[in-house]
């Protein structure tokens, strides 16, 4: 099997739907690794109290997808990191799809970068 380098995607979205809604996002982030060819393995969800935001994080056998809200400015943060075969990219626009984002900022790293010991 050939390595392919882990890529990790931060997506700043502004004016999303369904921020106070765990299950809605649930569903949103485990579609997206389902769109990415990733392996689910779990997932857990929090939902803080007074609709005061939500934590989540769908783990994959290539590494995670999480997202962090804070509905009262109407933001989220969401971090796709993932390795092998999985396409990130396509977990993106996923999201983009099921939480229609008024605006988005999205910053790609490359986390494969491992220095040679020198001689």
């Amino acid at each position: 099997m050939e390595y392919r380098p882990g890529t990790h995607l931060l997506m700043d979205l502004n004016g999303a739907r369904h921020l106070t809604d765990a299950g809605a996002l649930r569903d949103a982030l485990t579609a997206a690794a389902q769109a990415a060819g990733a392996t689910v393995l779990g997932a857990h969800f929090h939902s803080f109290p007074d609709r005061a935001g939500i934590t989540g994080v769908v783990l994959l056998a290539e590494s995670h997808i999480s997202i962090h809200t804070w509905p009262e400015i109407g933001f989220a943060a969401i971090d796709i990191f993932m390795c092998g075969a999985a396409e990130p990219h396509r977990a993106a626009e996923a999201l983009r799809q099921r939480l229609r984002p008024e605006s988005e900022t999205l910053t790609e790293v490359q986390r494969n970068q491992v220095s040679q010991p020198s001689l």
